[in-house]
Order: C-alpha cells, then structure tokens, then sequence
C-alpha cells in the first residue's frame, strides 16, 4: 500500500494540534465550582457544576484521541501505519480518509 506519509503526517499532526487548542480554550470551564452562597445561587452553581463535568468528559475525550494521534505517528515512524493492527491486513484507503488514526481495518474493528 503507498500512502504519502508526508501528507498523513501533516493532517495527524494537524489534528493533533487543533485537539490540544480545544482542550487549552476550555480550561476555565473544567476548574473548581467554588460554592459560595453569597455570590451563587444554588441553581447556578448546580449549573456550573454540570458544564464542568461536561467539560472535563469533552477534555478526556480529546486526551484519548490524542494518544490515537500519537500512536498512529508511531505507526508511521516504524512503517506500520495503515495495517490493521490485529490481523494485519491494509486499512483502506477510505477508512483512513475519514479516521486517520484508525488502527484497525473495519472488519476488525
């Protein structure tokens, strides 16, 4: 299978970066919900609490597709990027259009 690694390589790292920016735009909304009475009511501060743990689910979200990333940058560094990583078959070139850090061929995965 030929690939333009430079090309998947780009768009890895691409993603890879837009991830990283997501993930440093939303800090504010992933901090401590301070419980101050005074200044919150309880209905806001219930609020506040849930768009944290949204947040910090989103955040987790975007740490496990980073370490995809990584290891897909891994696989192309060794020249194992674009076989499936259970049986060894090649990973279509559509699948890895639309997820390029798919590890796996569709029928494995």
């Amino acid at each position: 299978m030929t690939l333009d690694t430079d090309t998947v390589r780009s768009r890895l790292l691409a993603l890879k970066s837009e991830l990283i920016a997501l993930s440093e735009s939303a800090r504010d909304d992933r901090k401590p919900v301070e419980l101050d009475q005074q200044s919150v009511g309880r209905l806001s501060r219930q609020d506040s609490l849930q768009v944290q743990a949204m947040m910090m689910a989103a955040d987790a979200r975007r740490t496990k597709e980073v370490r995809r990333i990584d290891a897909a940058l891994r696989r192309l560094d060794e020249g194992e990027y674009g076989w499936c990583a259970e049986c060894g078959e090649a990973i279509t070139p559509a699948r890895l259009e639309a997820d390029p850090a798919a590890p796996r061929c569709a029928g494995c995965a």
